[in-house]
């Protein structure tokens, strides 16, 4: 059994956004399994998902990055600029530079591609409701490769505890691989995260993939 999200008596109030059913009900069923959630609303239409986020005010919405009316990334730059307490994460199949690019510059708390395994949807709402950001290992890794091939590499080594956690999080592991390299607990990575990106003064997952690349942990192949 999962442990709940949100151990305190209220729920994690969450809005649901996809123009697909079937993976609208996947999701569904999902935080329905996660415990500690409740579902305020769902929908298919970007537009009214952000009247939806304006009248229920969840404390996340999961939004599709593709819907009619109005994009996932619409809703996010119009929610930041408008109801700021609410957080985005965005989901989506995409996982190139443009859209991950445009999803950070709008703000969102979180970019969960479909096929992600169910422990990241609980990763990113704990990361949403502490105000921290989450990005699928897959979508870091990308943004390795496309920083790496732009960019290139400099040097400016860091102690080898912080080098060994910063470059499986840049070379894309998710919390769990990183568990299992380490022999720690999720909990314990997810702290080790956290005070790297304090002492680092880099708070996003981006940041940490950009300093990675330029102080050569990691390198473009």
């Amino acid at each position: 059994m999962h442990e709940p999200v949100r151990k305190q008596d209220k729920p994690i109030r969450v809005l649901l956004a996809d123009d697909h059913k079937l993976v609208r009900a996947g999701f569904r069923a999902m935080l329905n399994s996660l415990g500690g959630i409740e579902i305020v609303g769902e929908t298919g239409d970007g537009r009214e998902a952000l009247e939806l986020i304006h009248q229920h005010r969840p404390d996340v919405a999961l939004v599709d990055i593709t819907m009619p009316s109005l994009t996932g990334i619409e809703v996010a730059t119009r929610v930041a600029a408008e109801v700021p307490s609410v957080r985005i994460i965005i989901l989506s199949a995409h996982t190139s530079e443009d859209y991950i690019a445009r999803a950070v510059r709008a703000g969102v708390s979180g970019y969960l591609l479909k096929n992600a395994d169910p422990v990241e949807l609980e990763l990113a709402l704990r990361a949403a409701i502490n105000r921290e950001m989450y990005l699928s290992p897959s979508v870091s890794a990308q943004l390795v490769q496309d920083y790496a091939r732009r960019i290139g590499q400099a040097s400016d080594p860091l102690t080898a505890r912080q080098r060994e956690i910063l470059q499986l999080i840049a070379e894309g592991k998710s919390t769990k691989d990183i568990a299992v390299v380490l022999n720690l607990s999720i909990k314990t990575v997810e702290t080790h995260r956290k005070e790297l990106m304090t002492r680092l003064g880099i708070h996003d997952v981006p940041g940490l993939v950009r300093y990675a690349i330029r102080t050569g942990i990691i390198r473009a192949e």
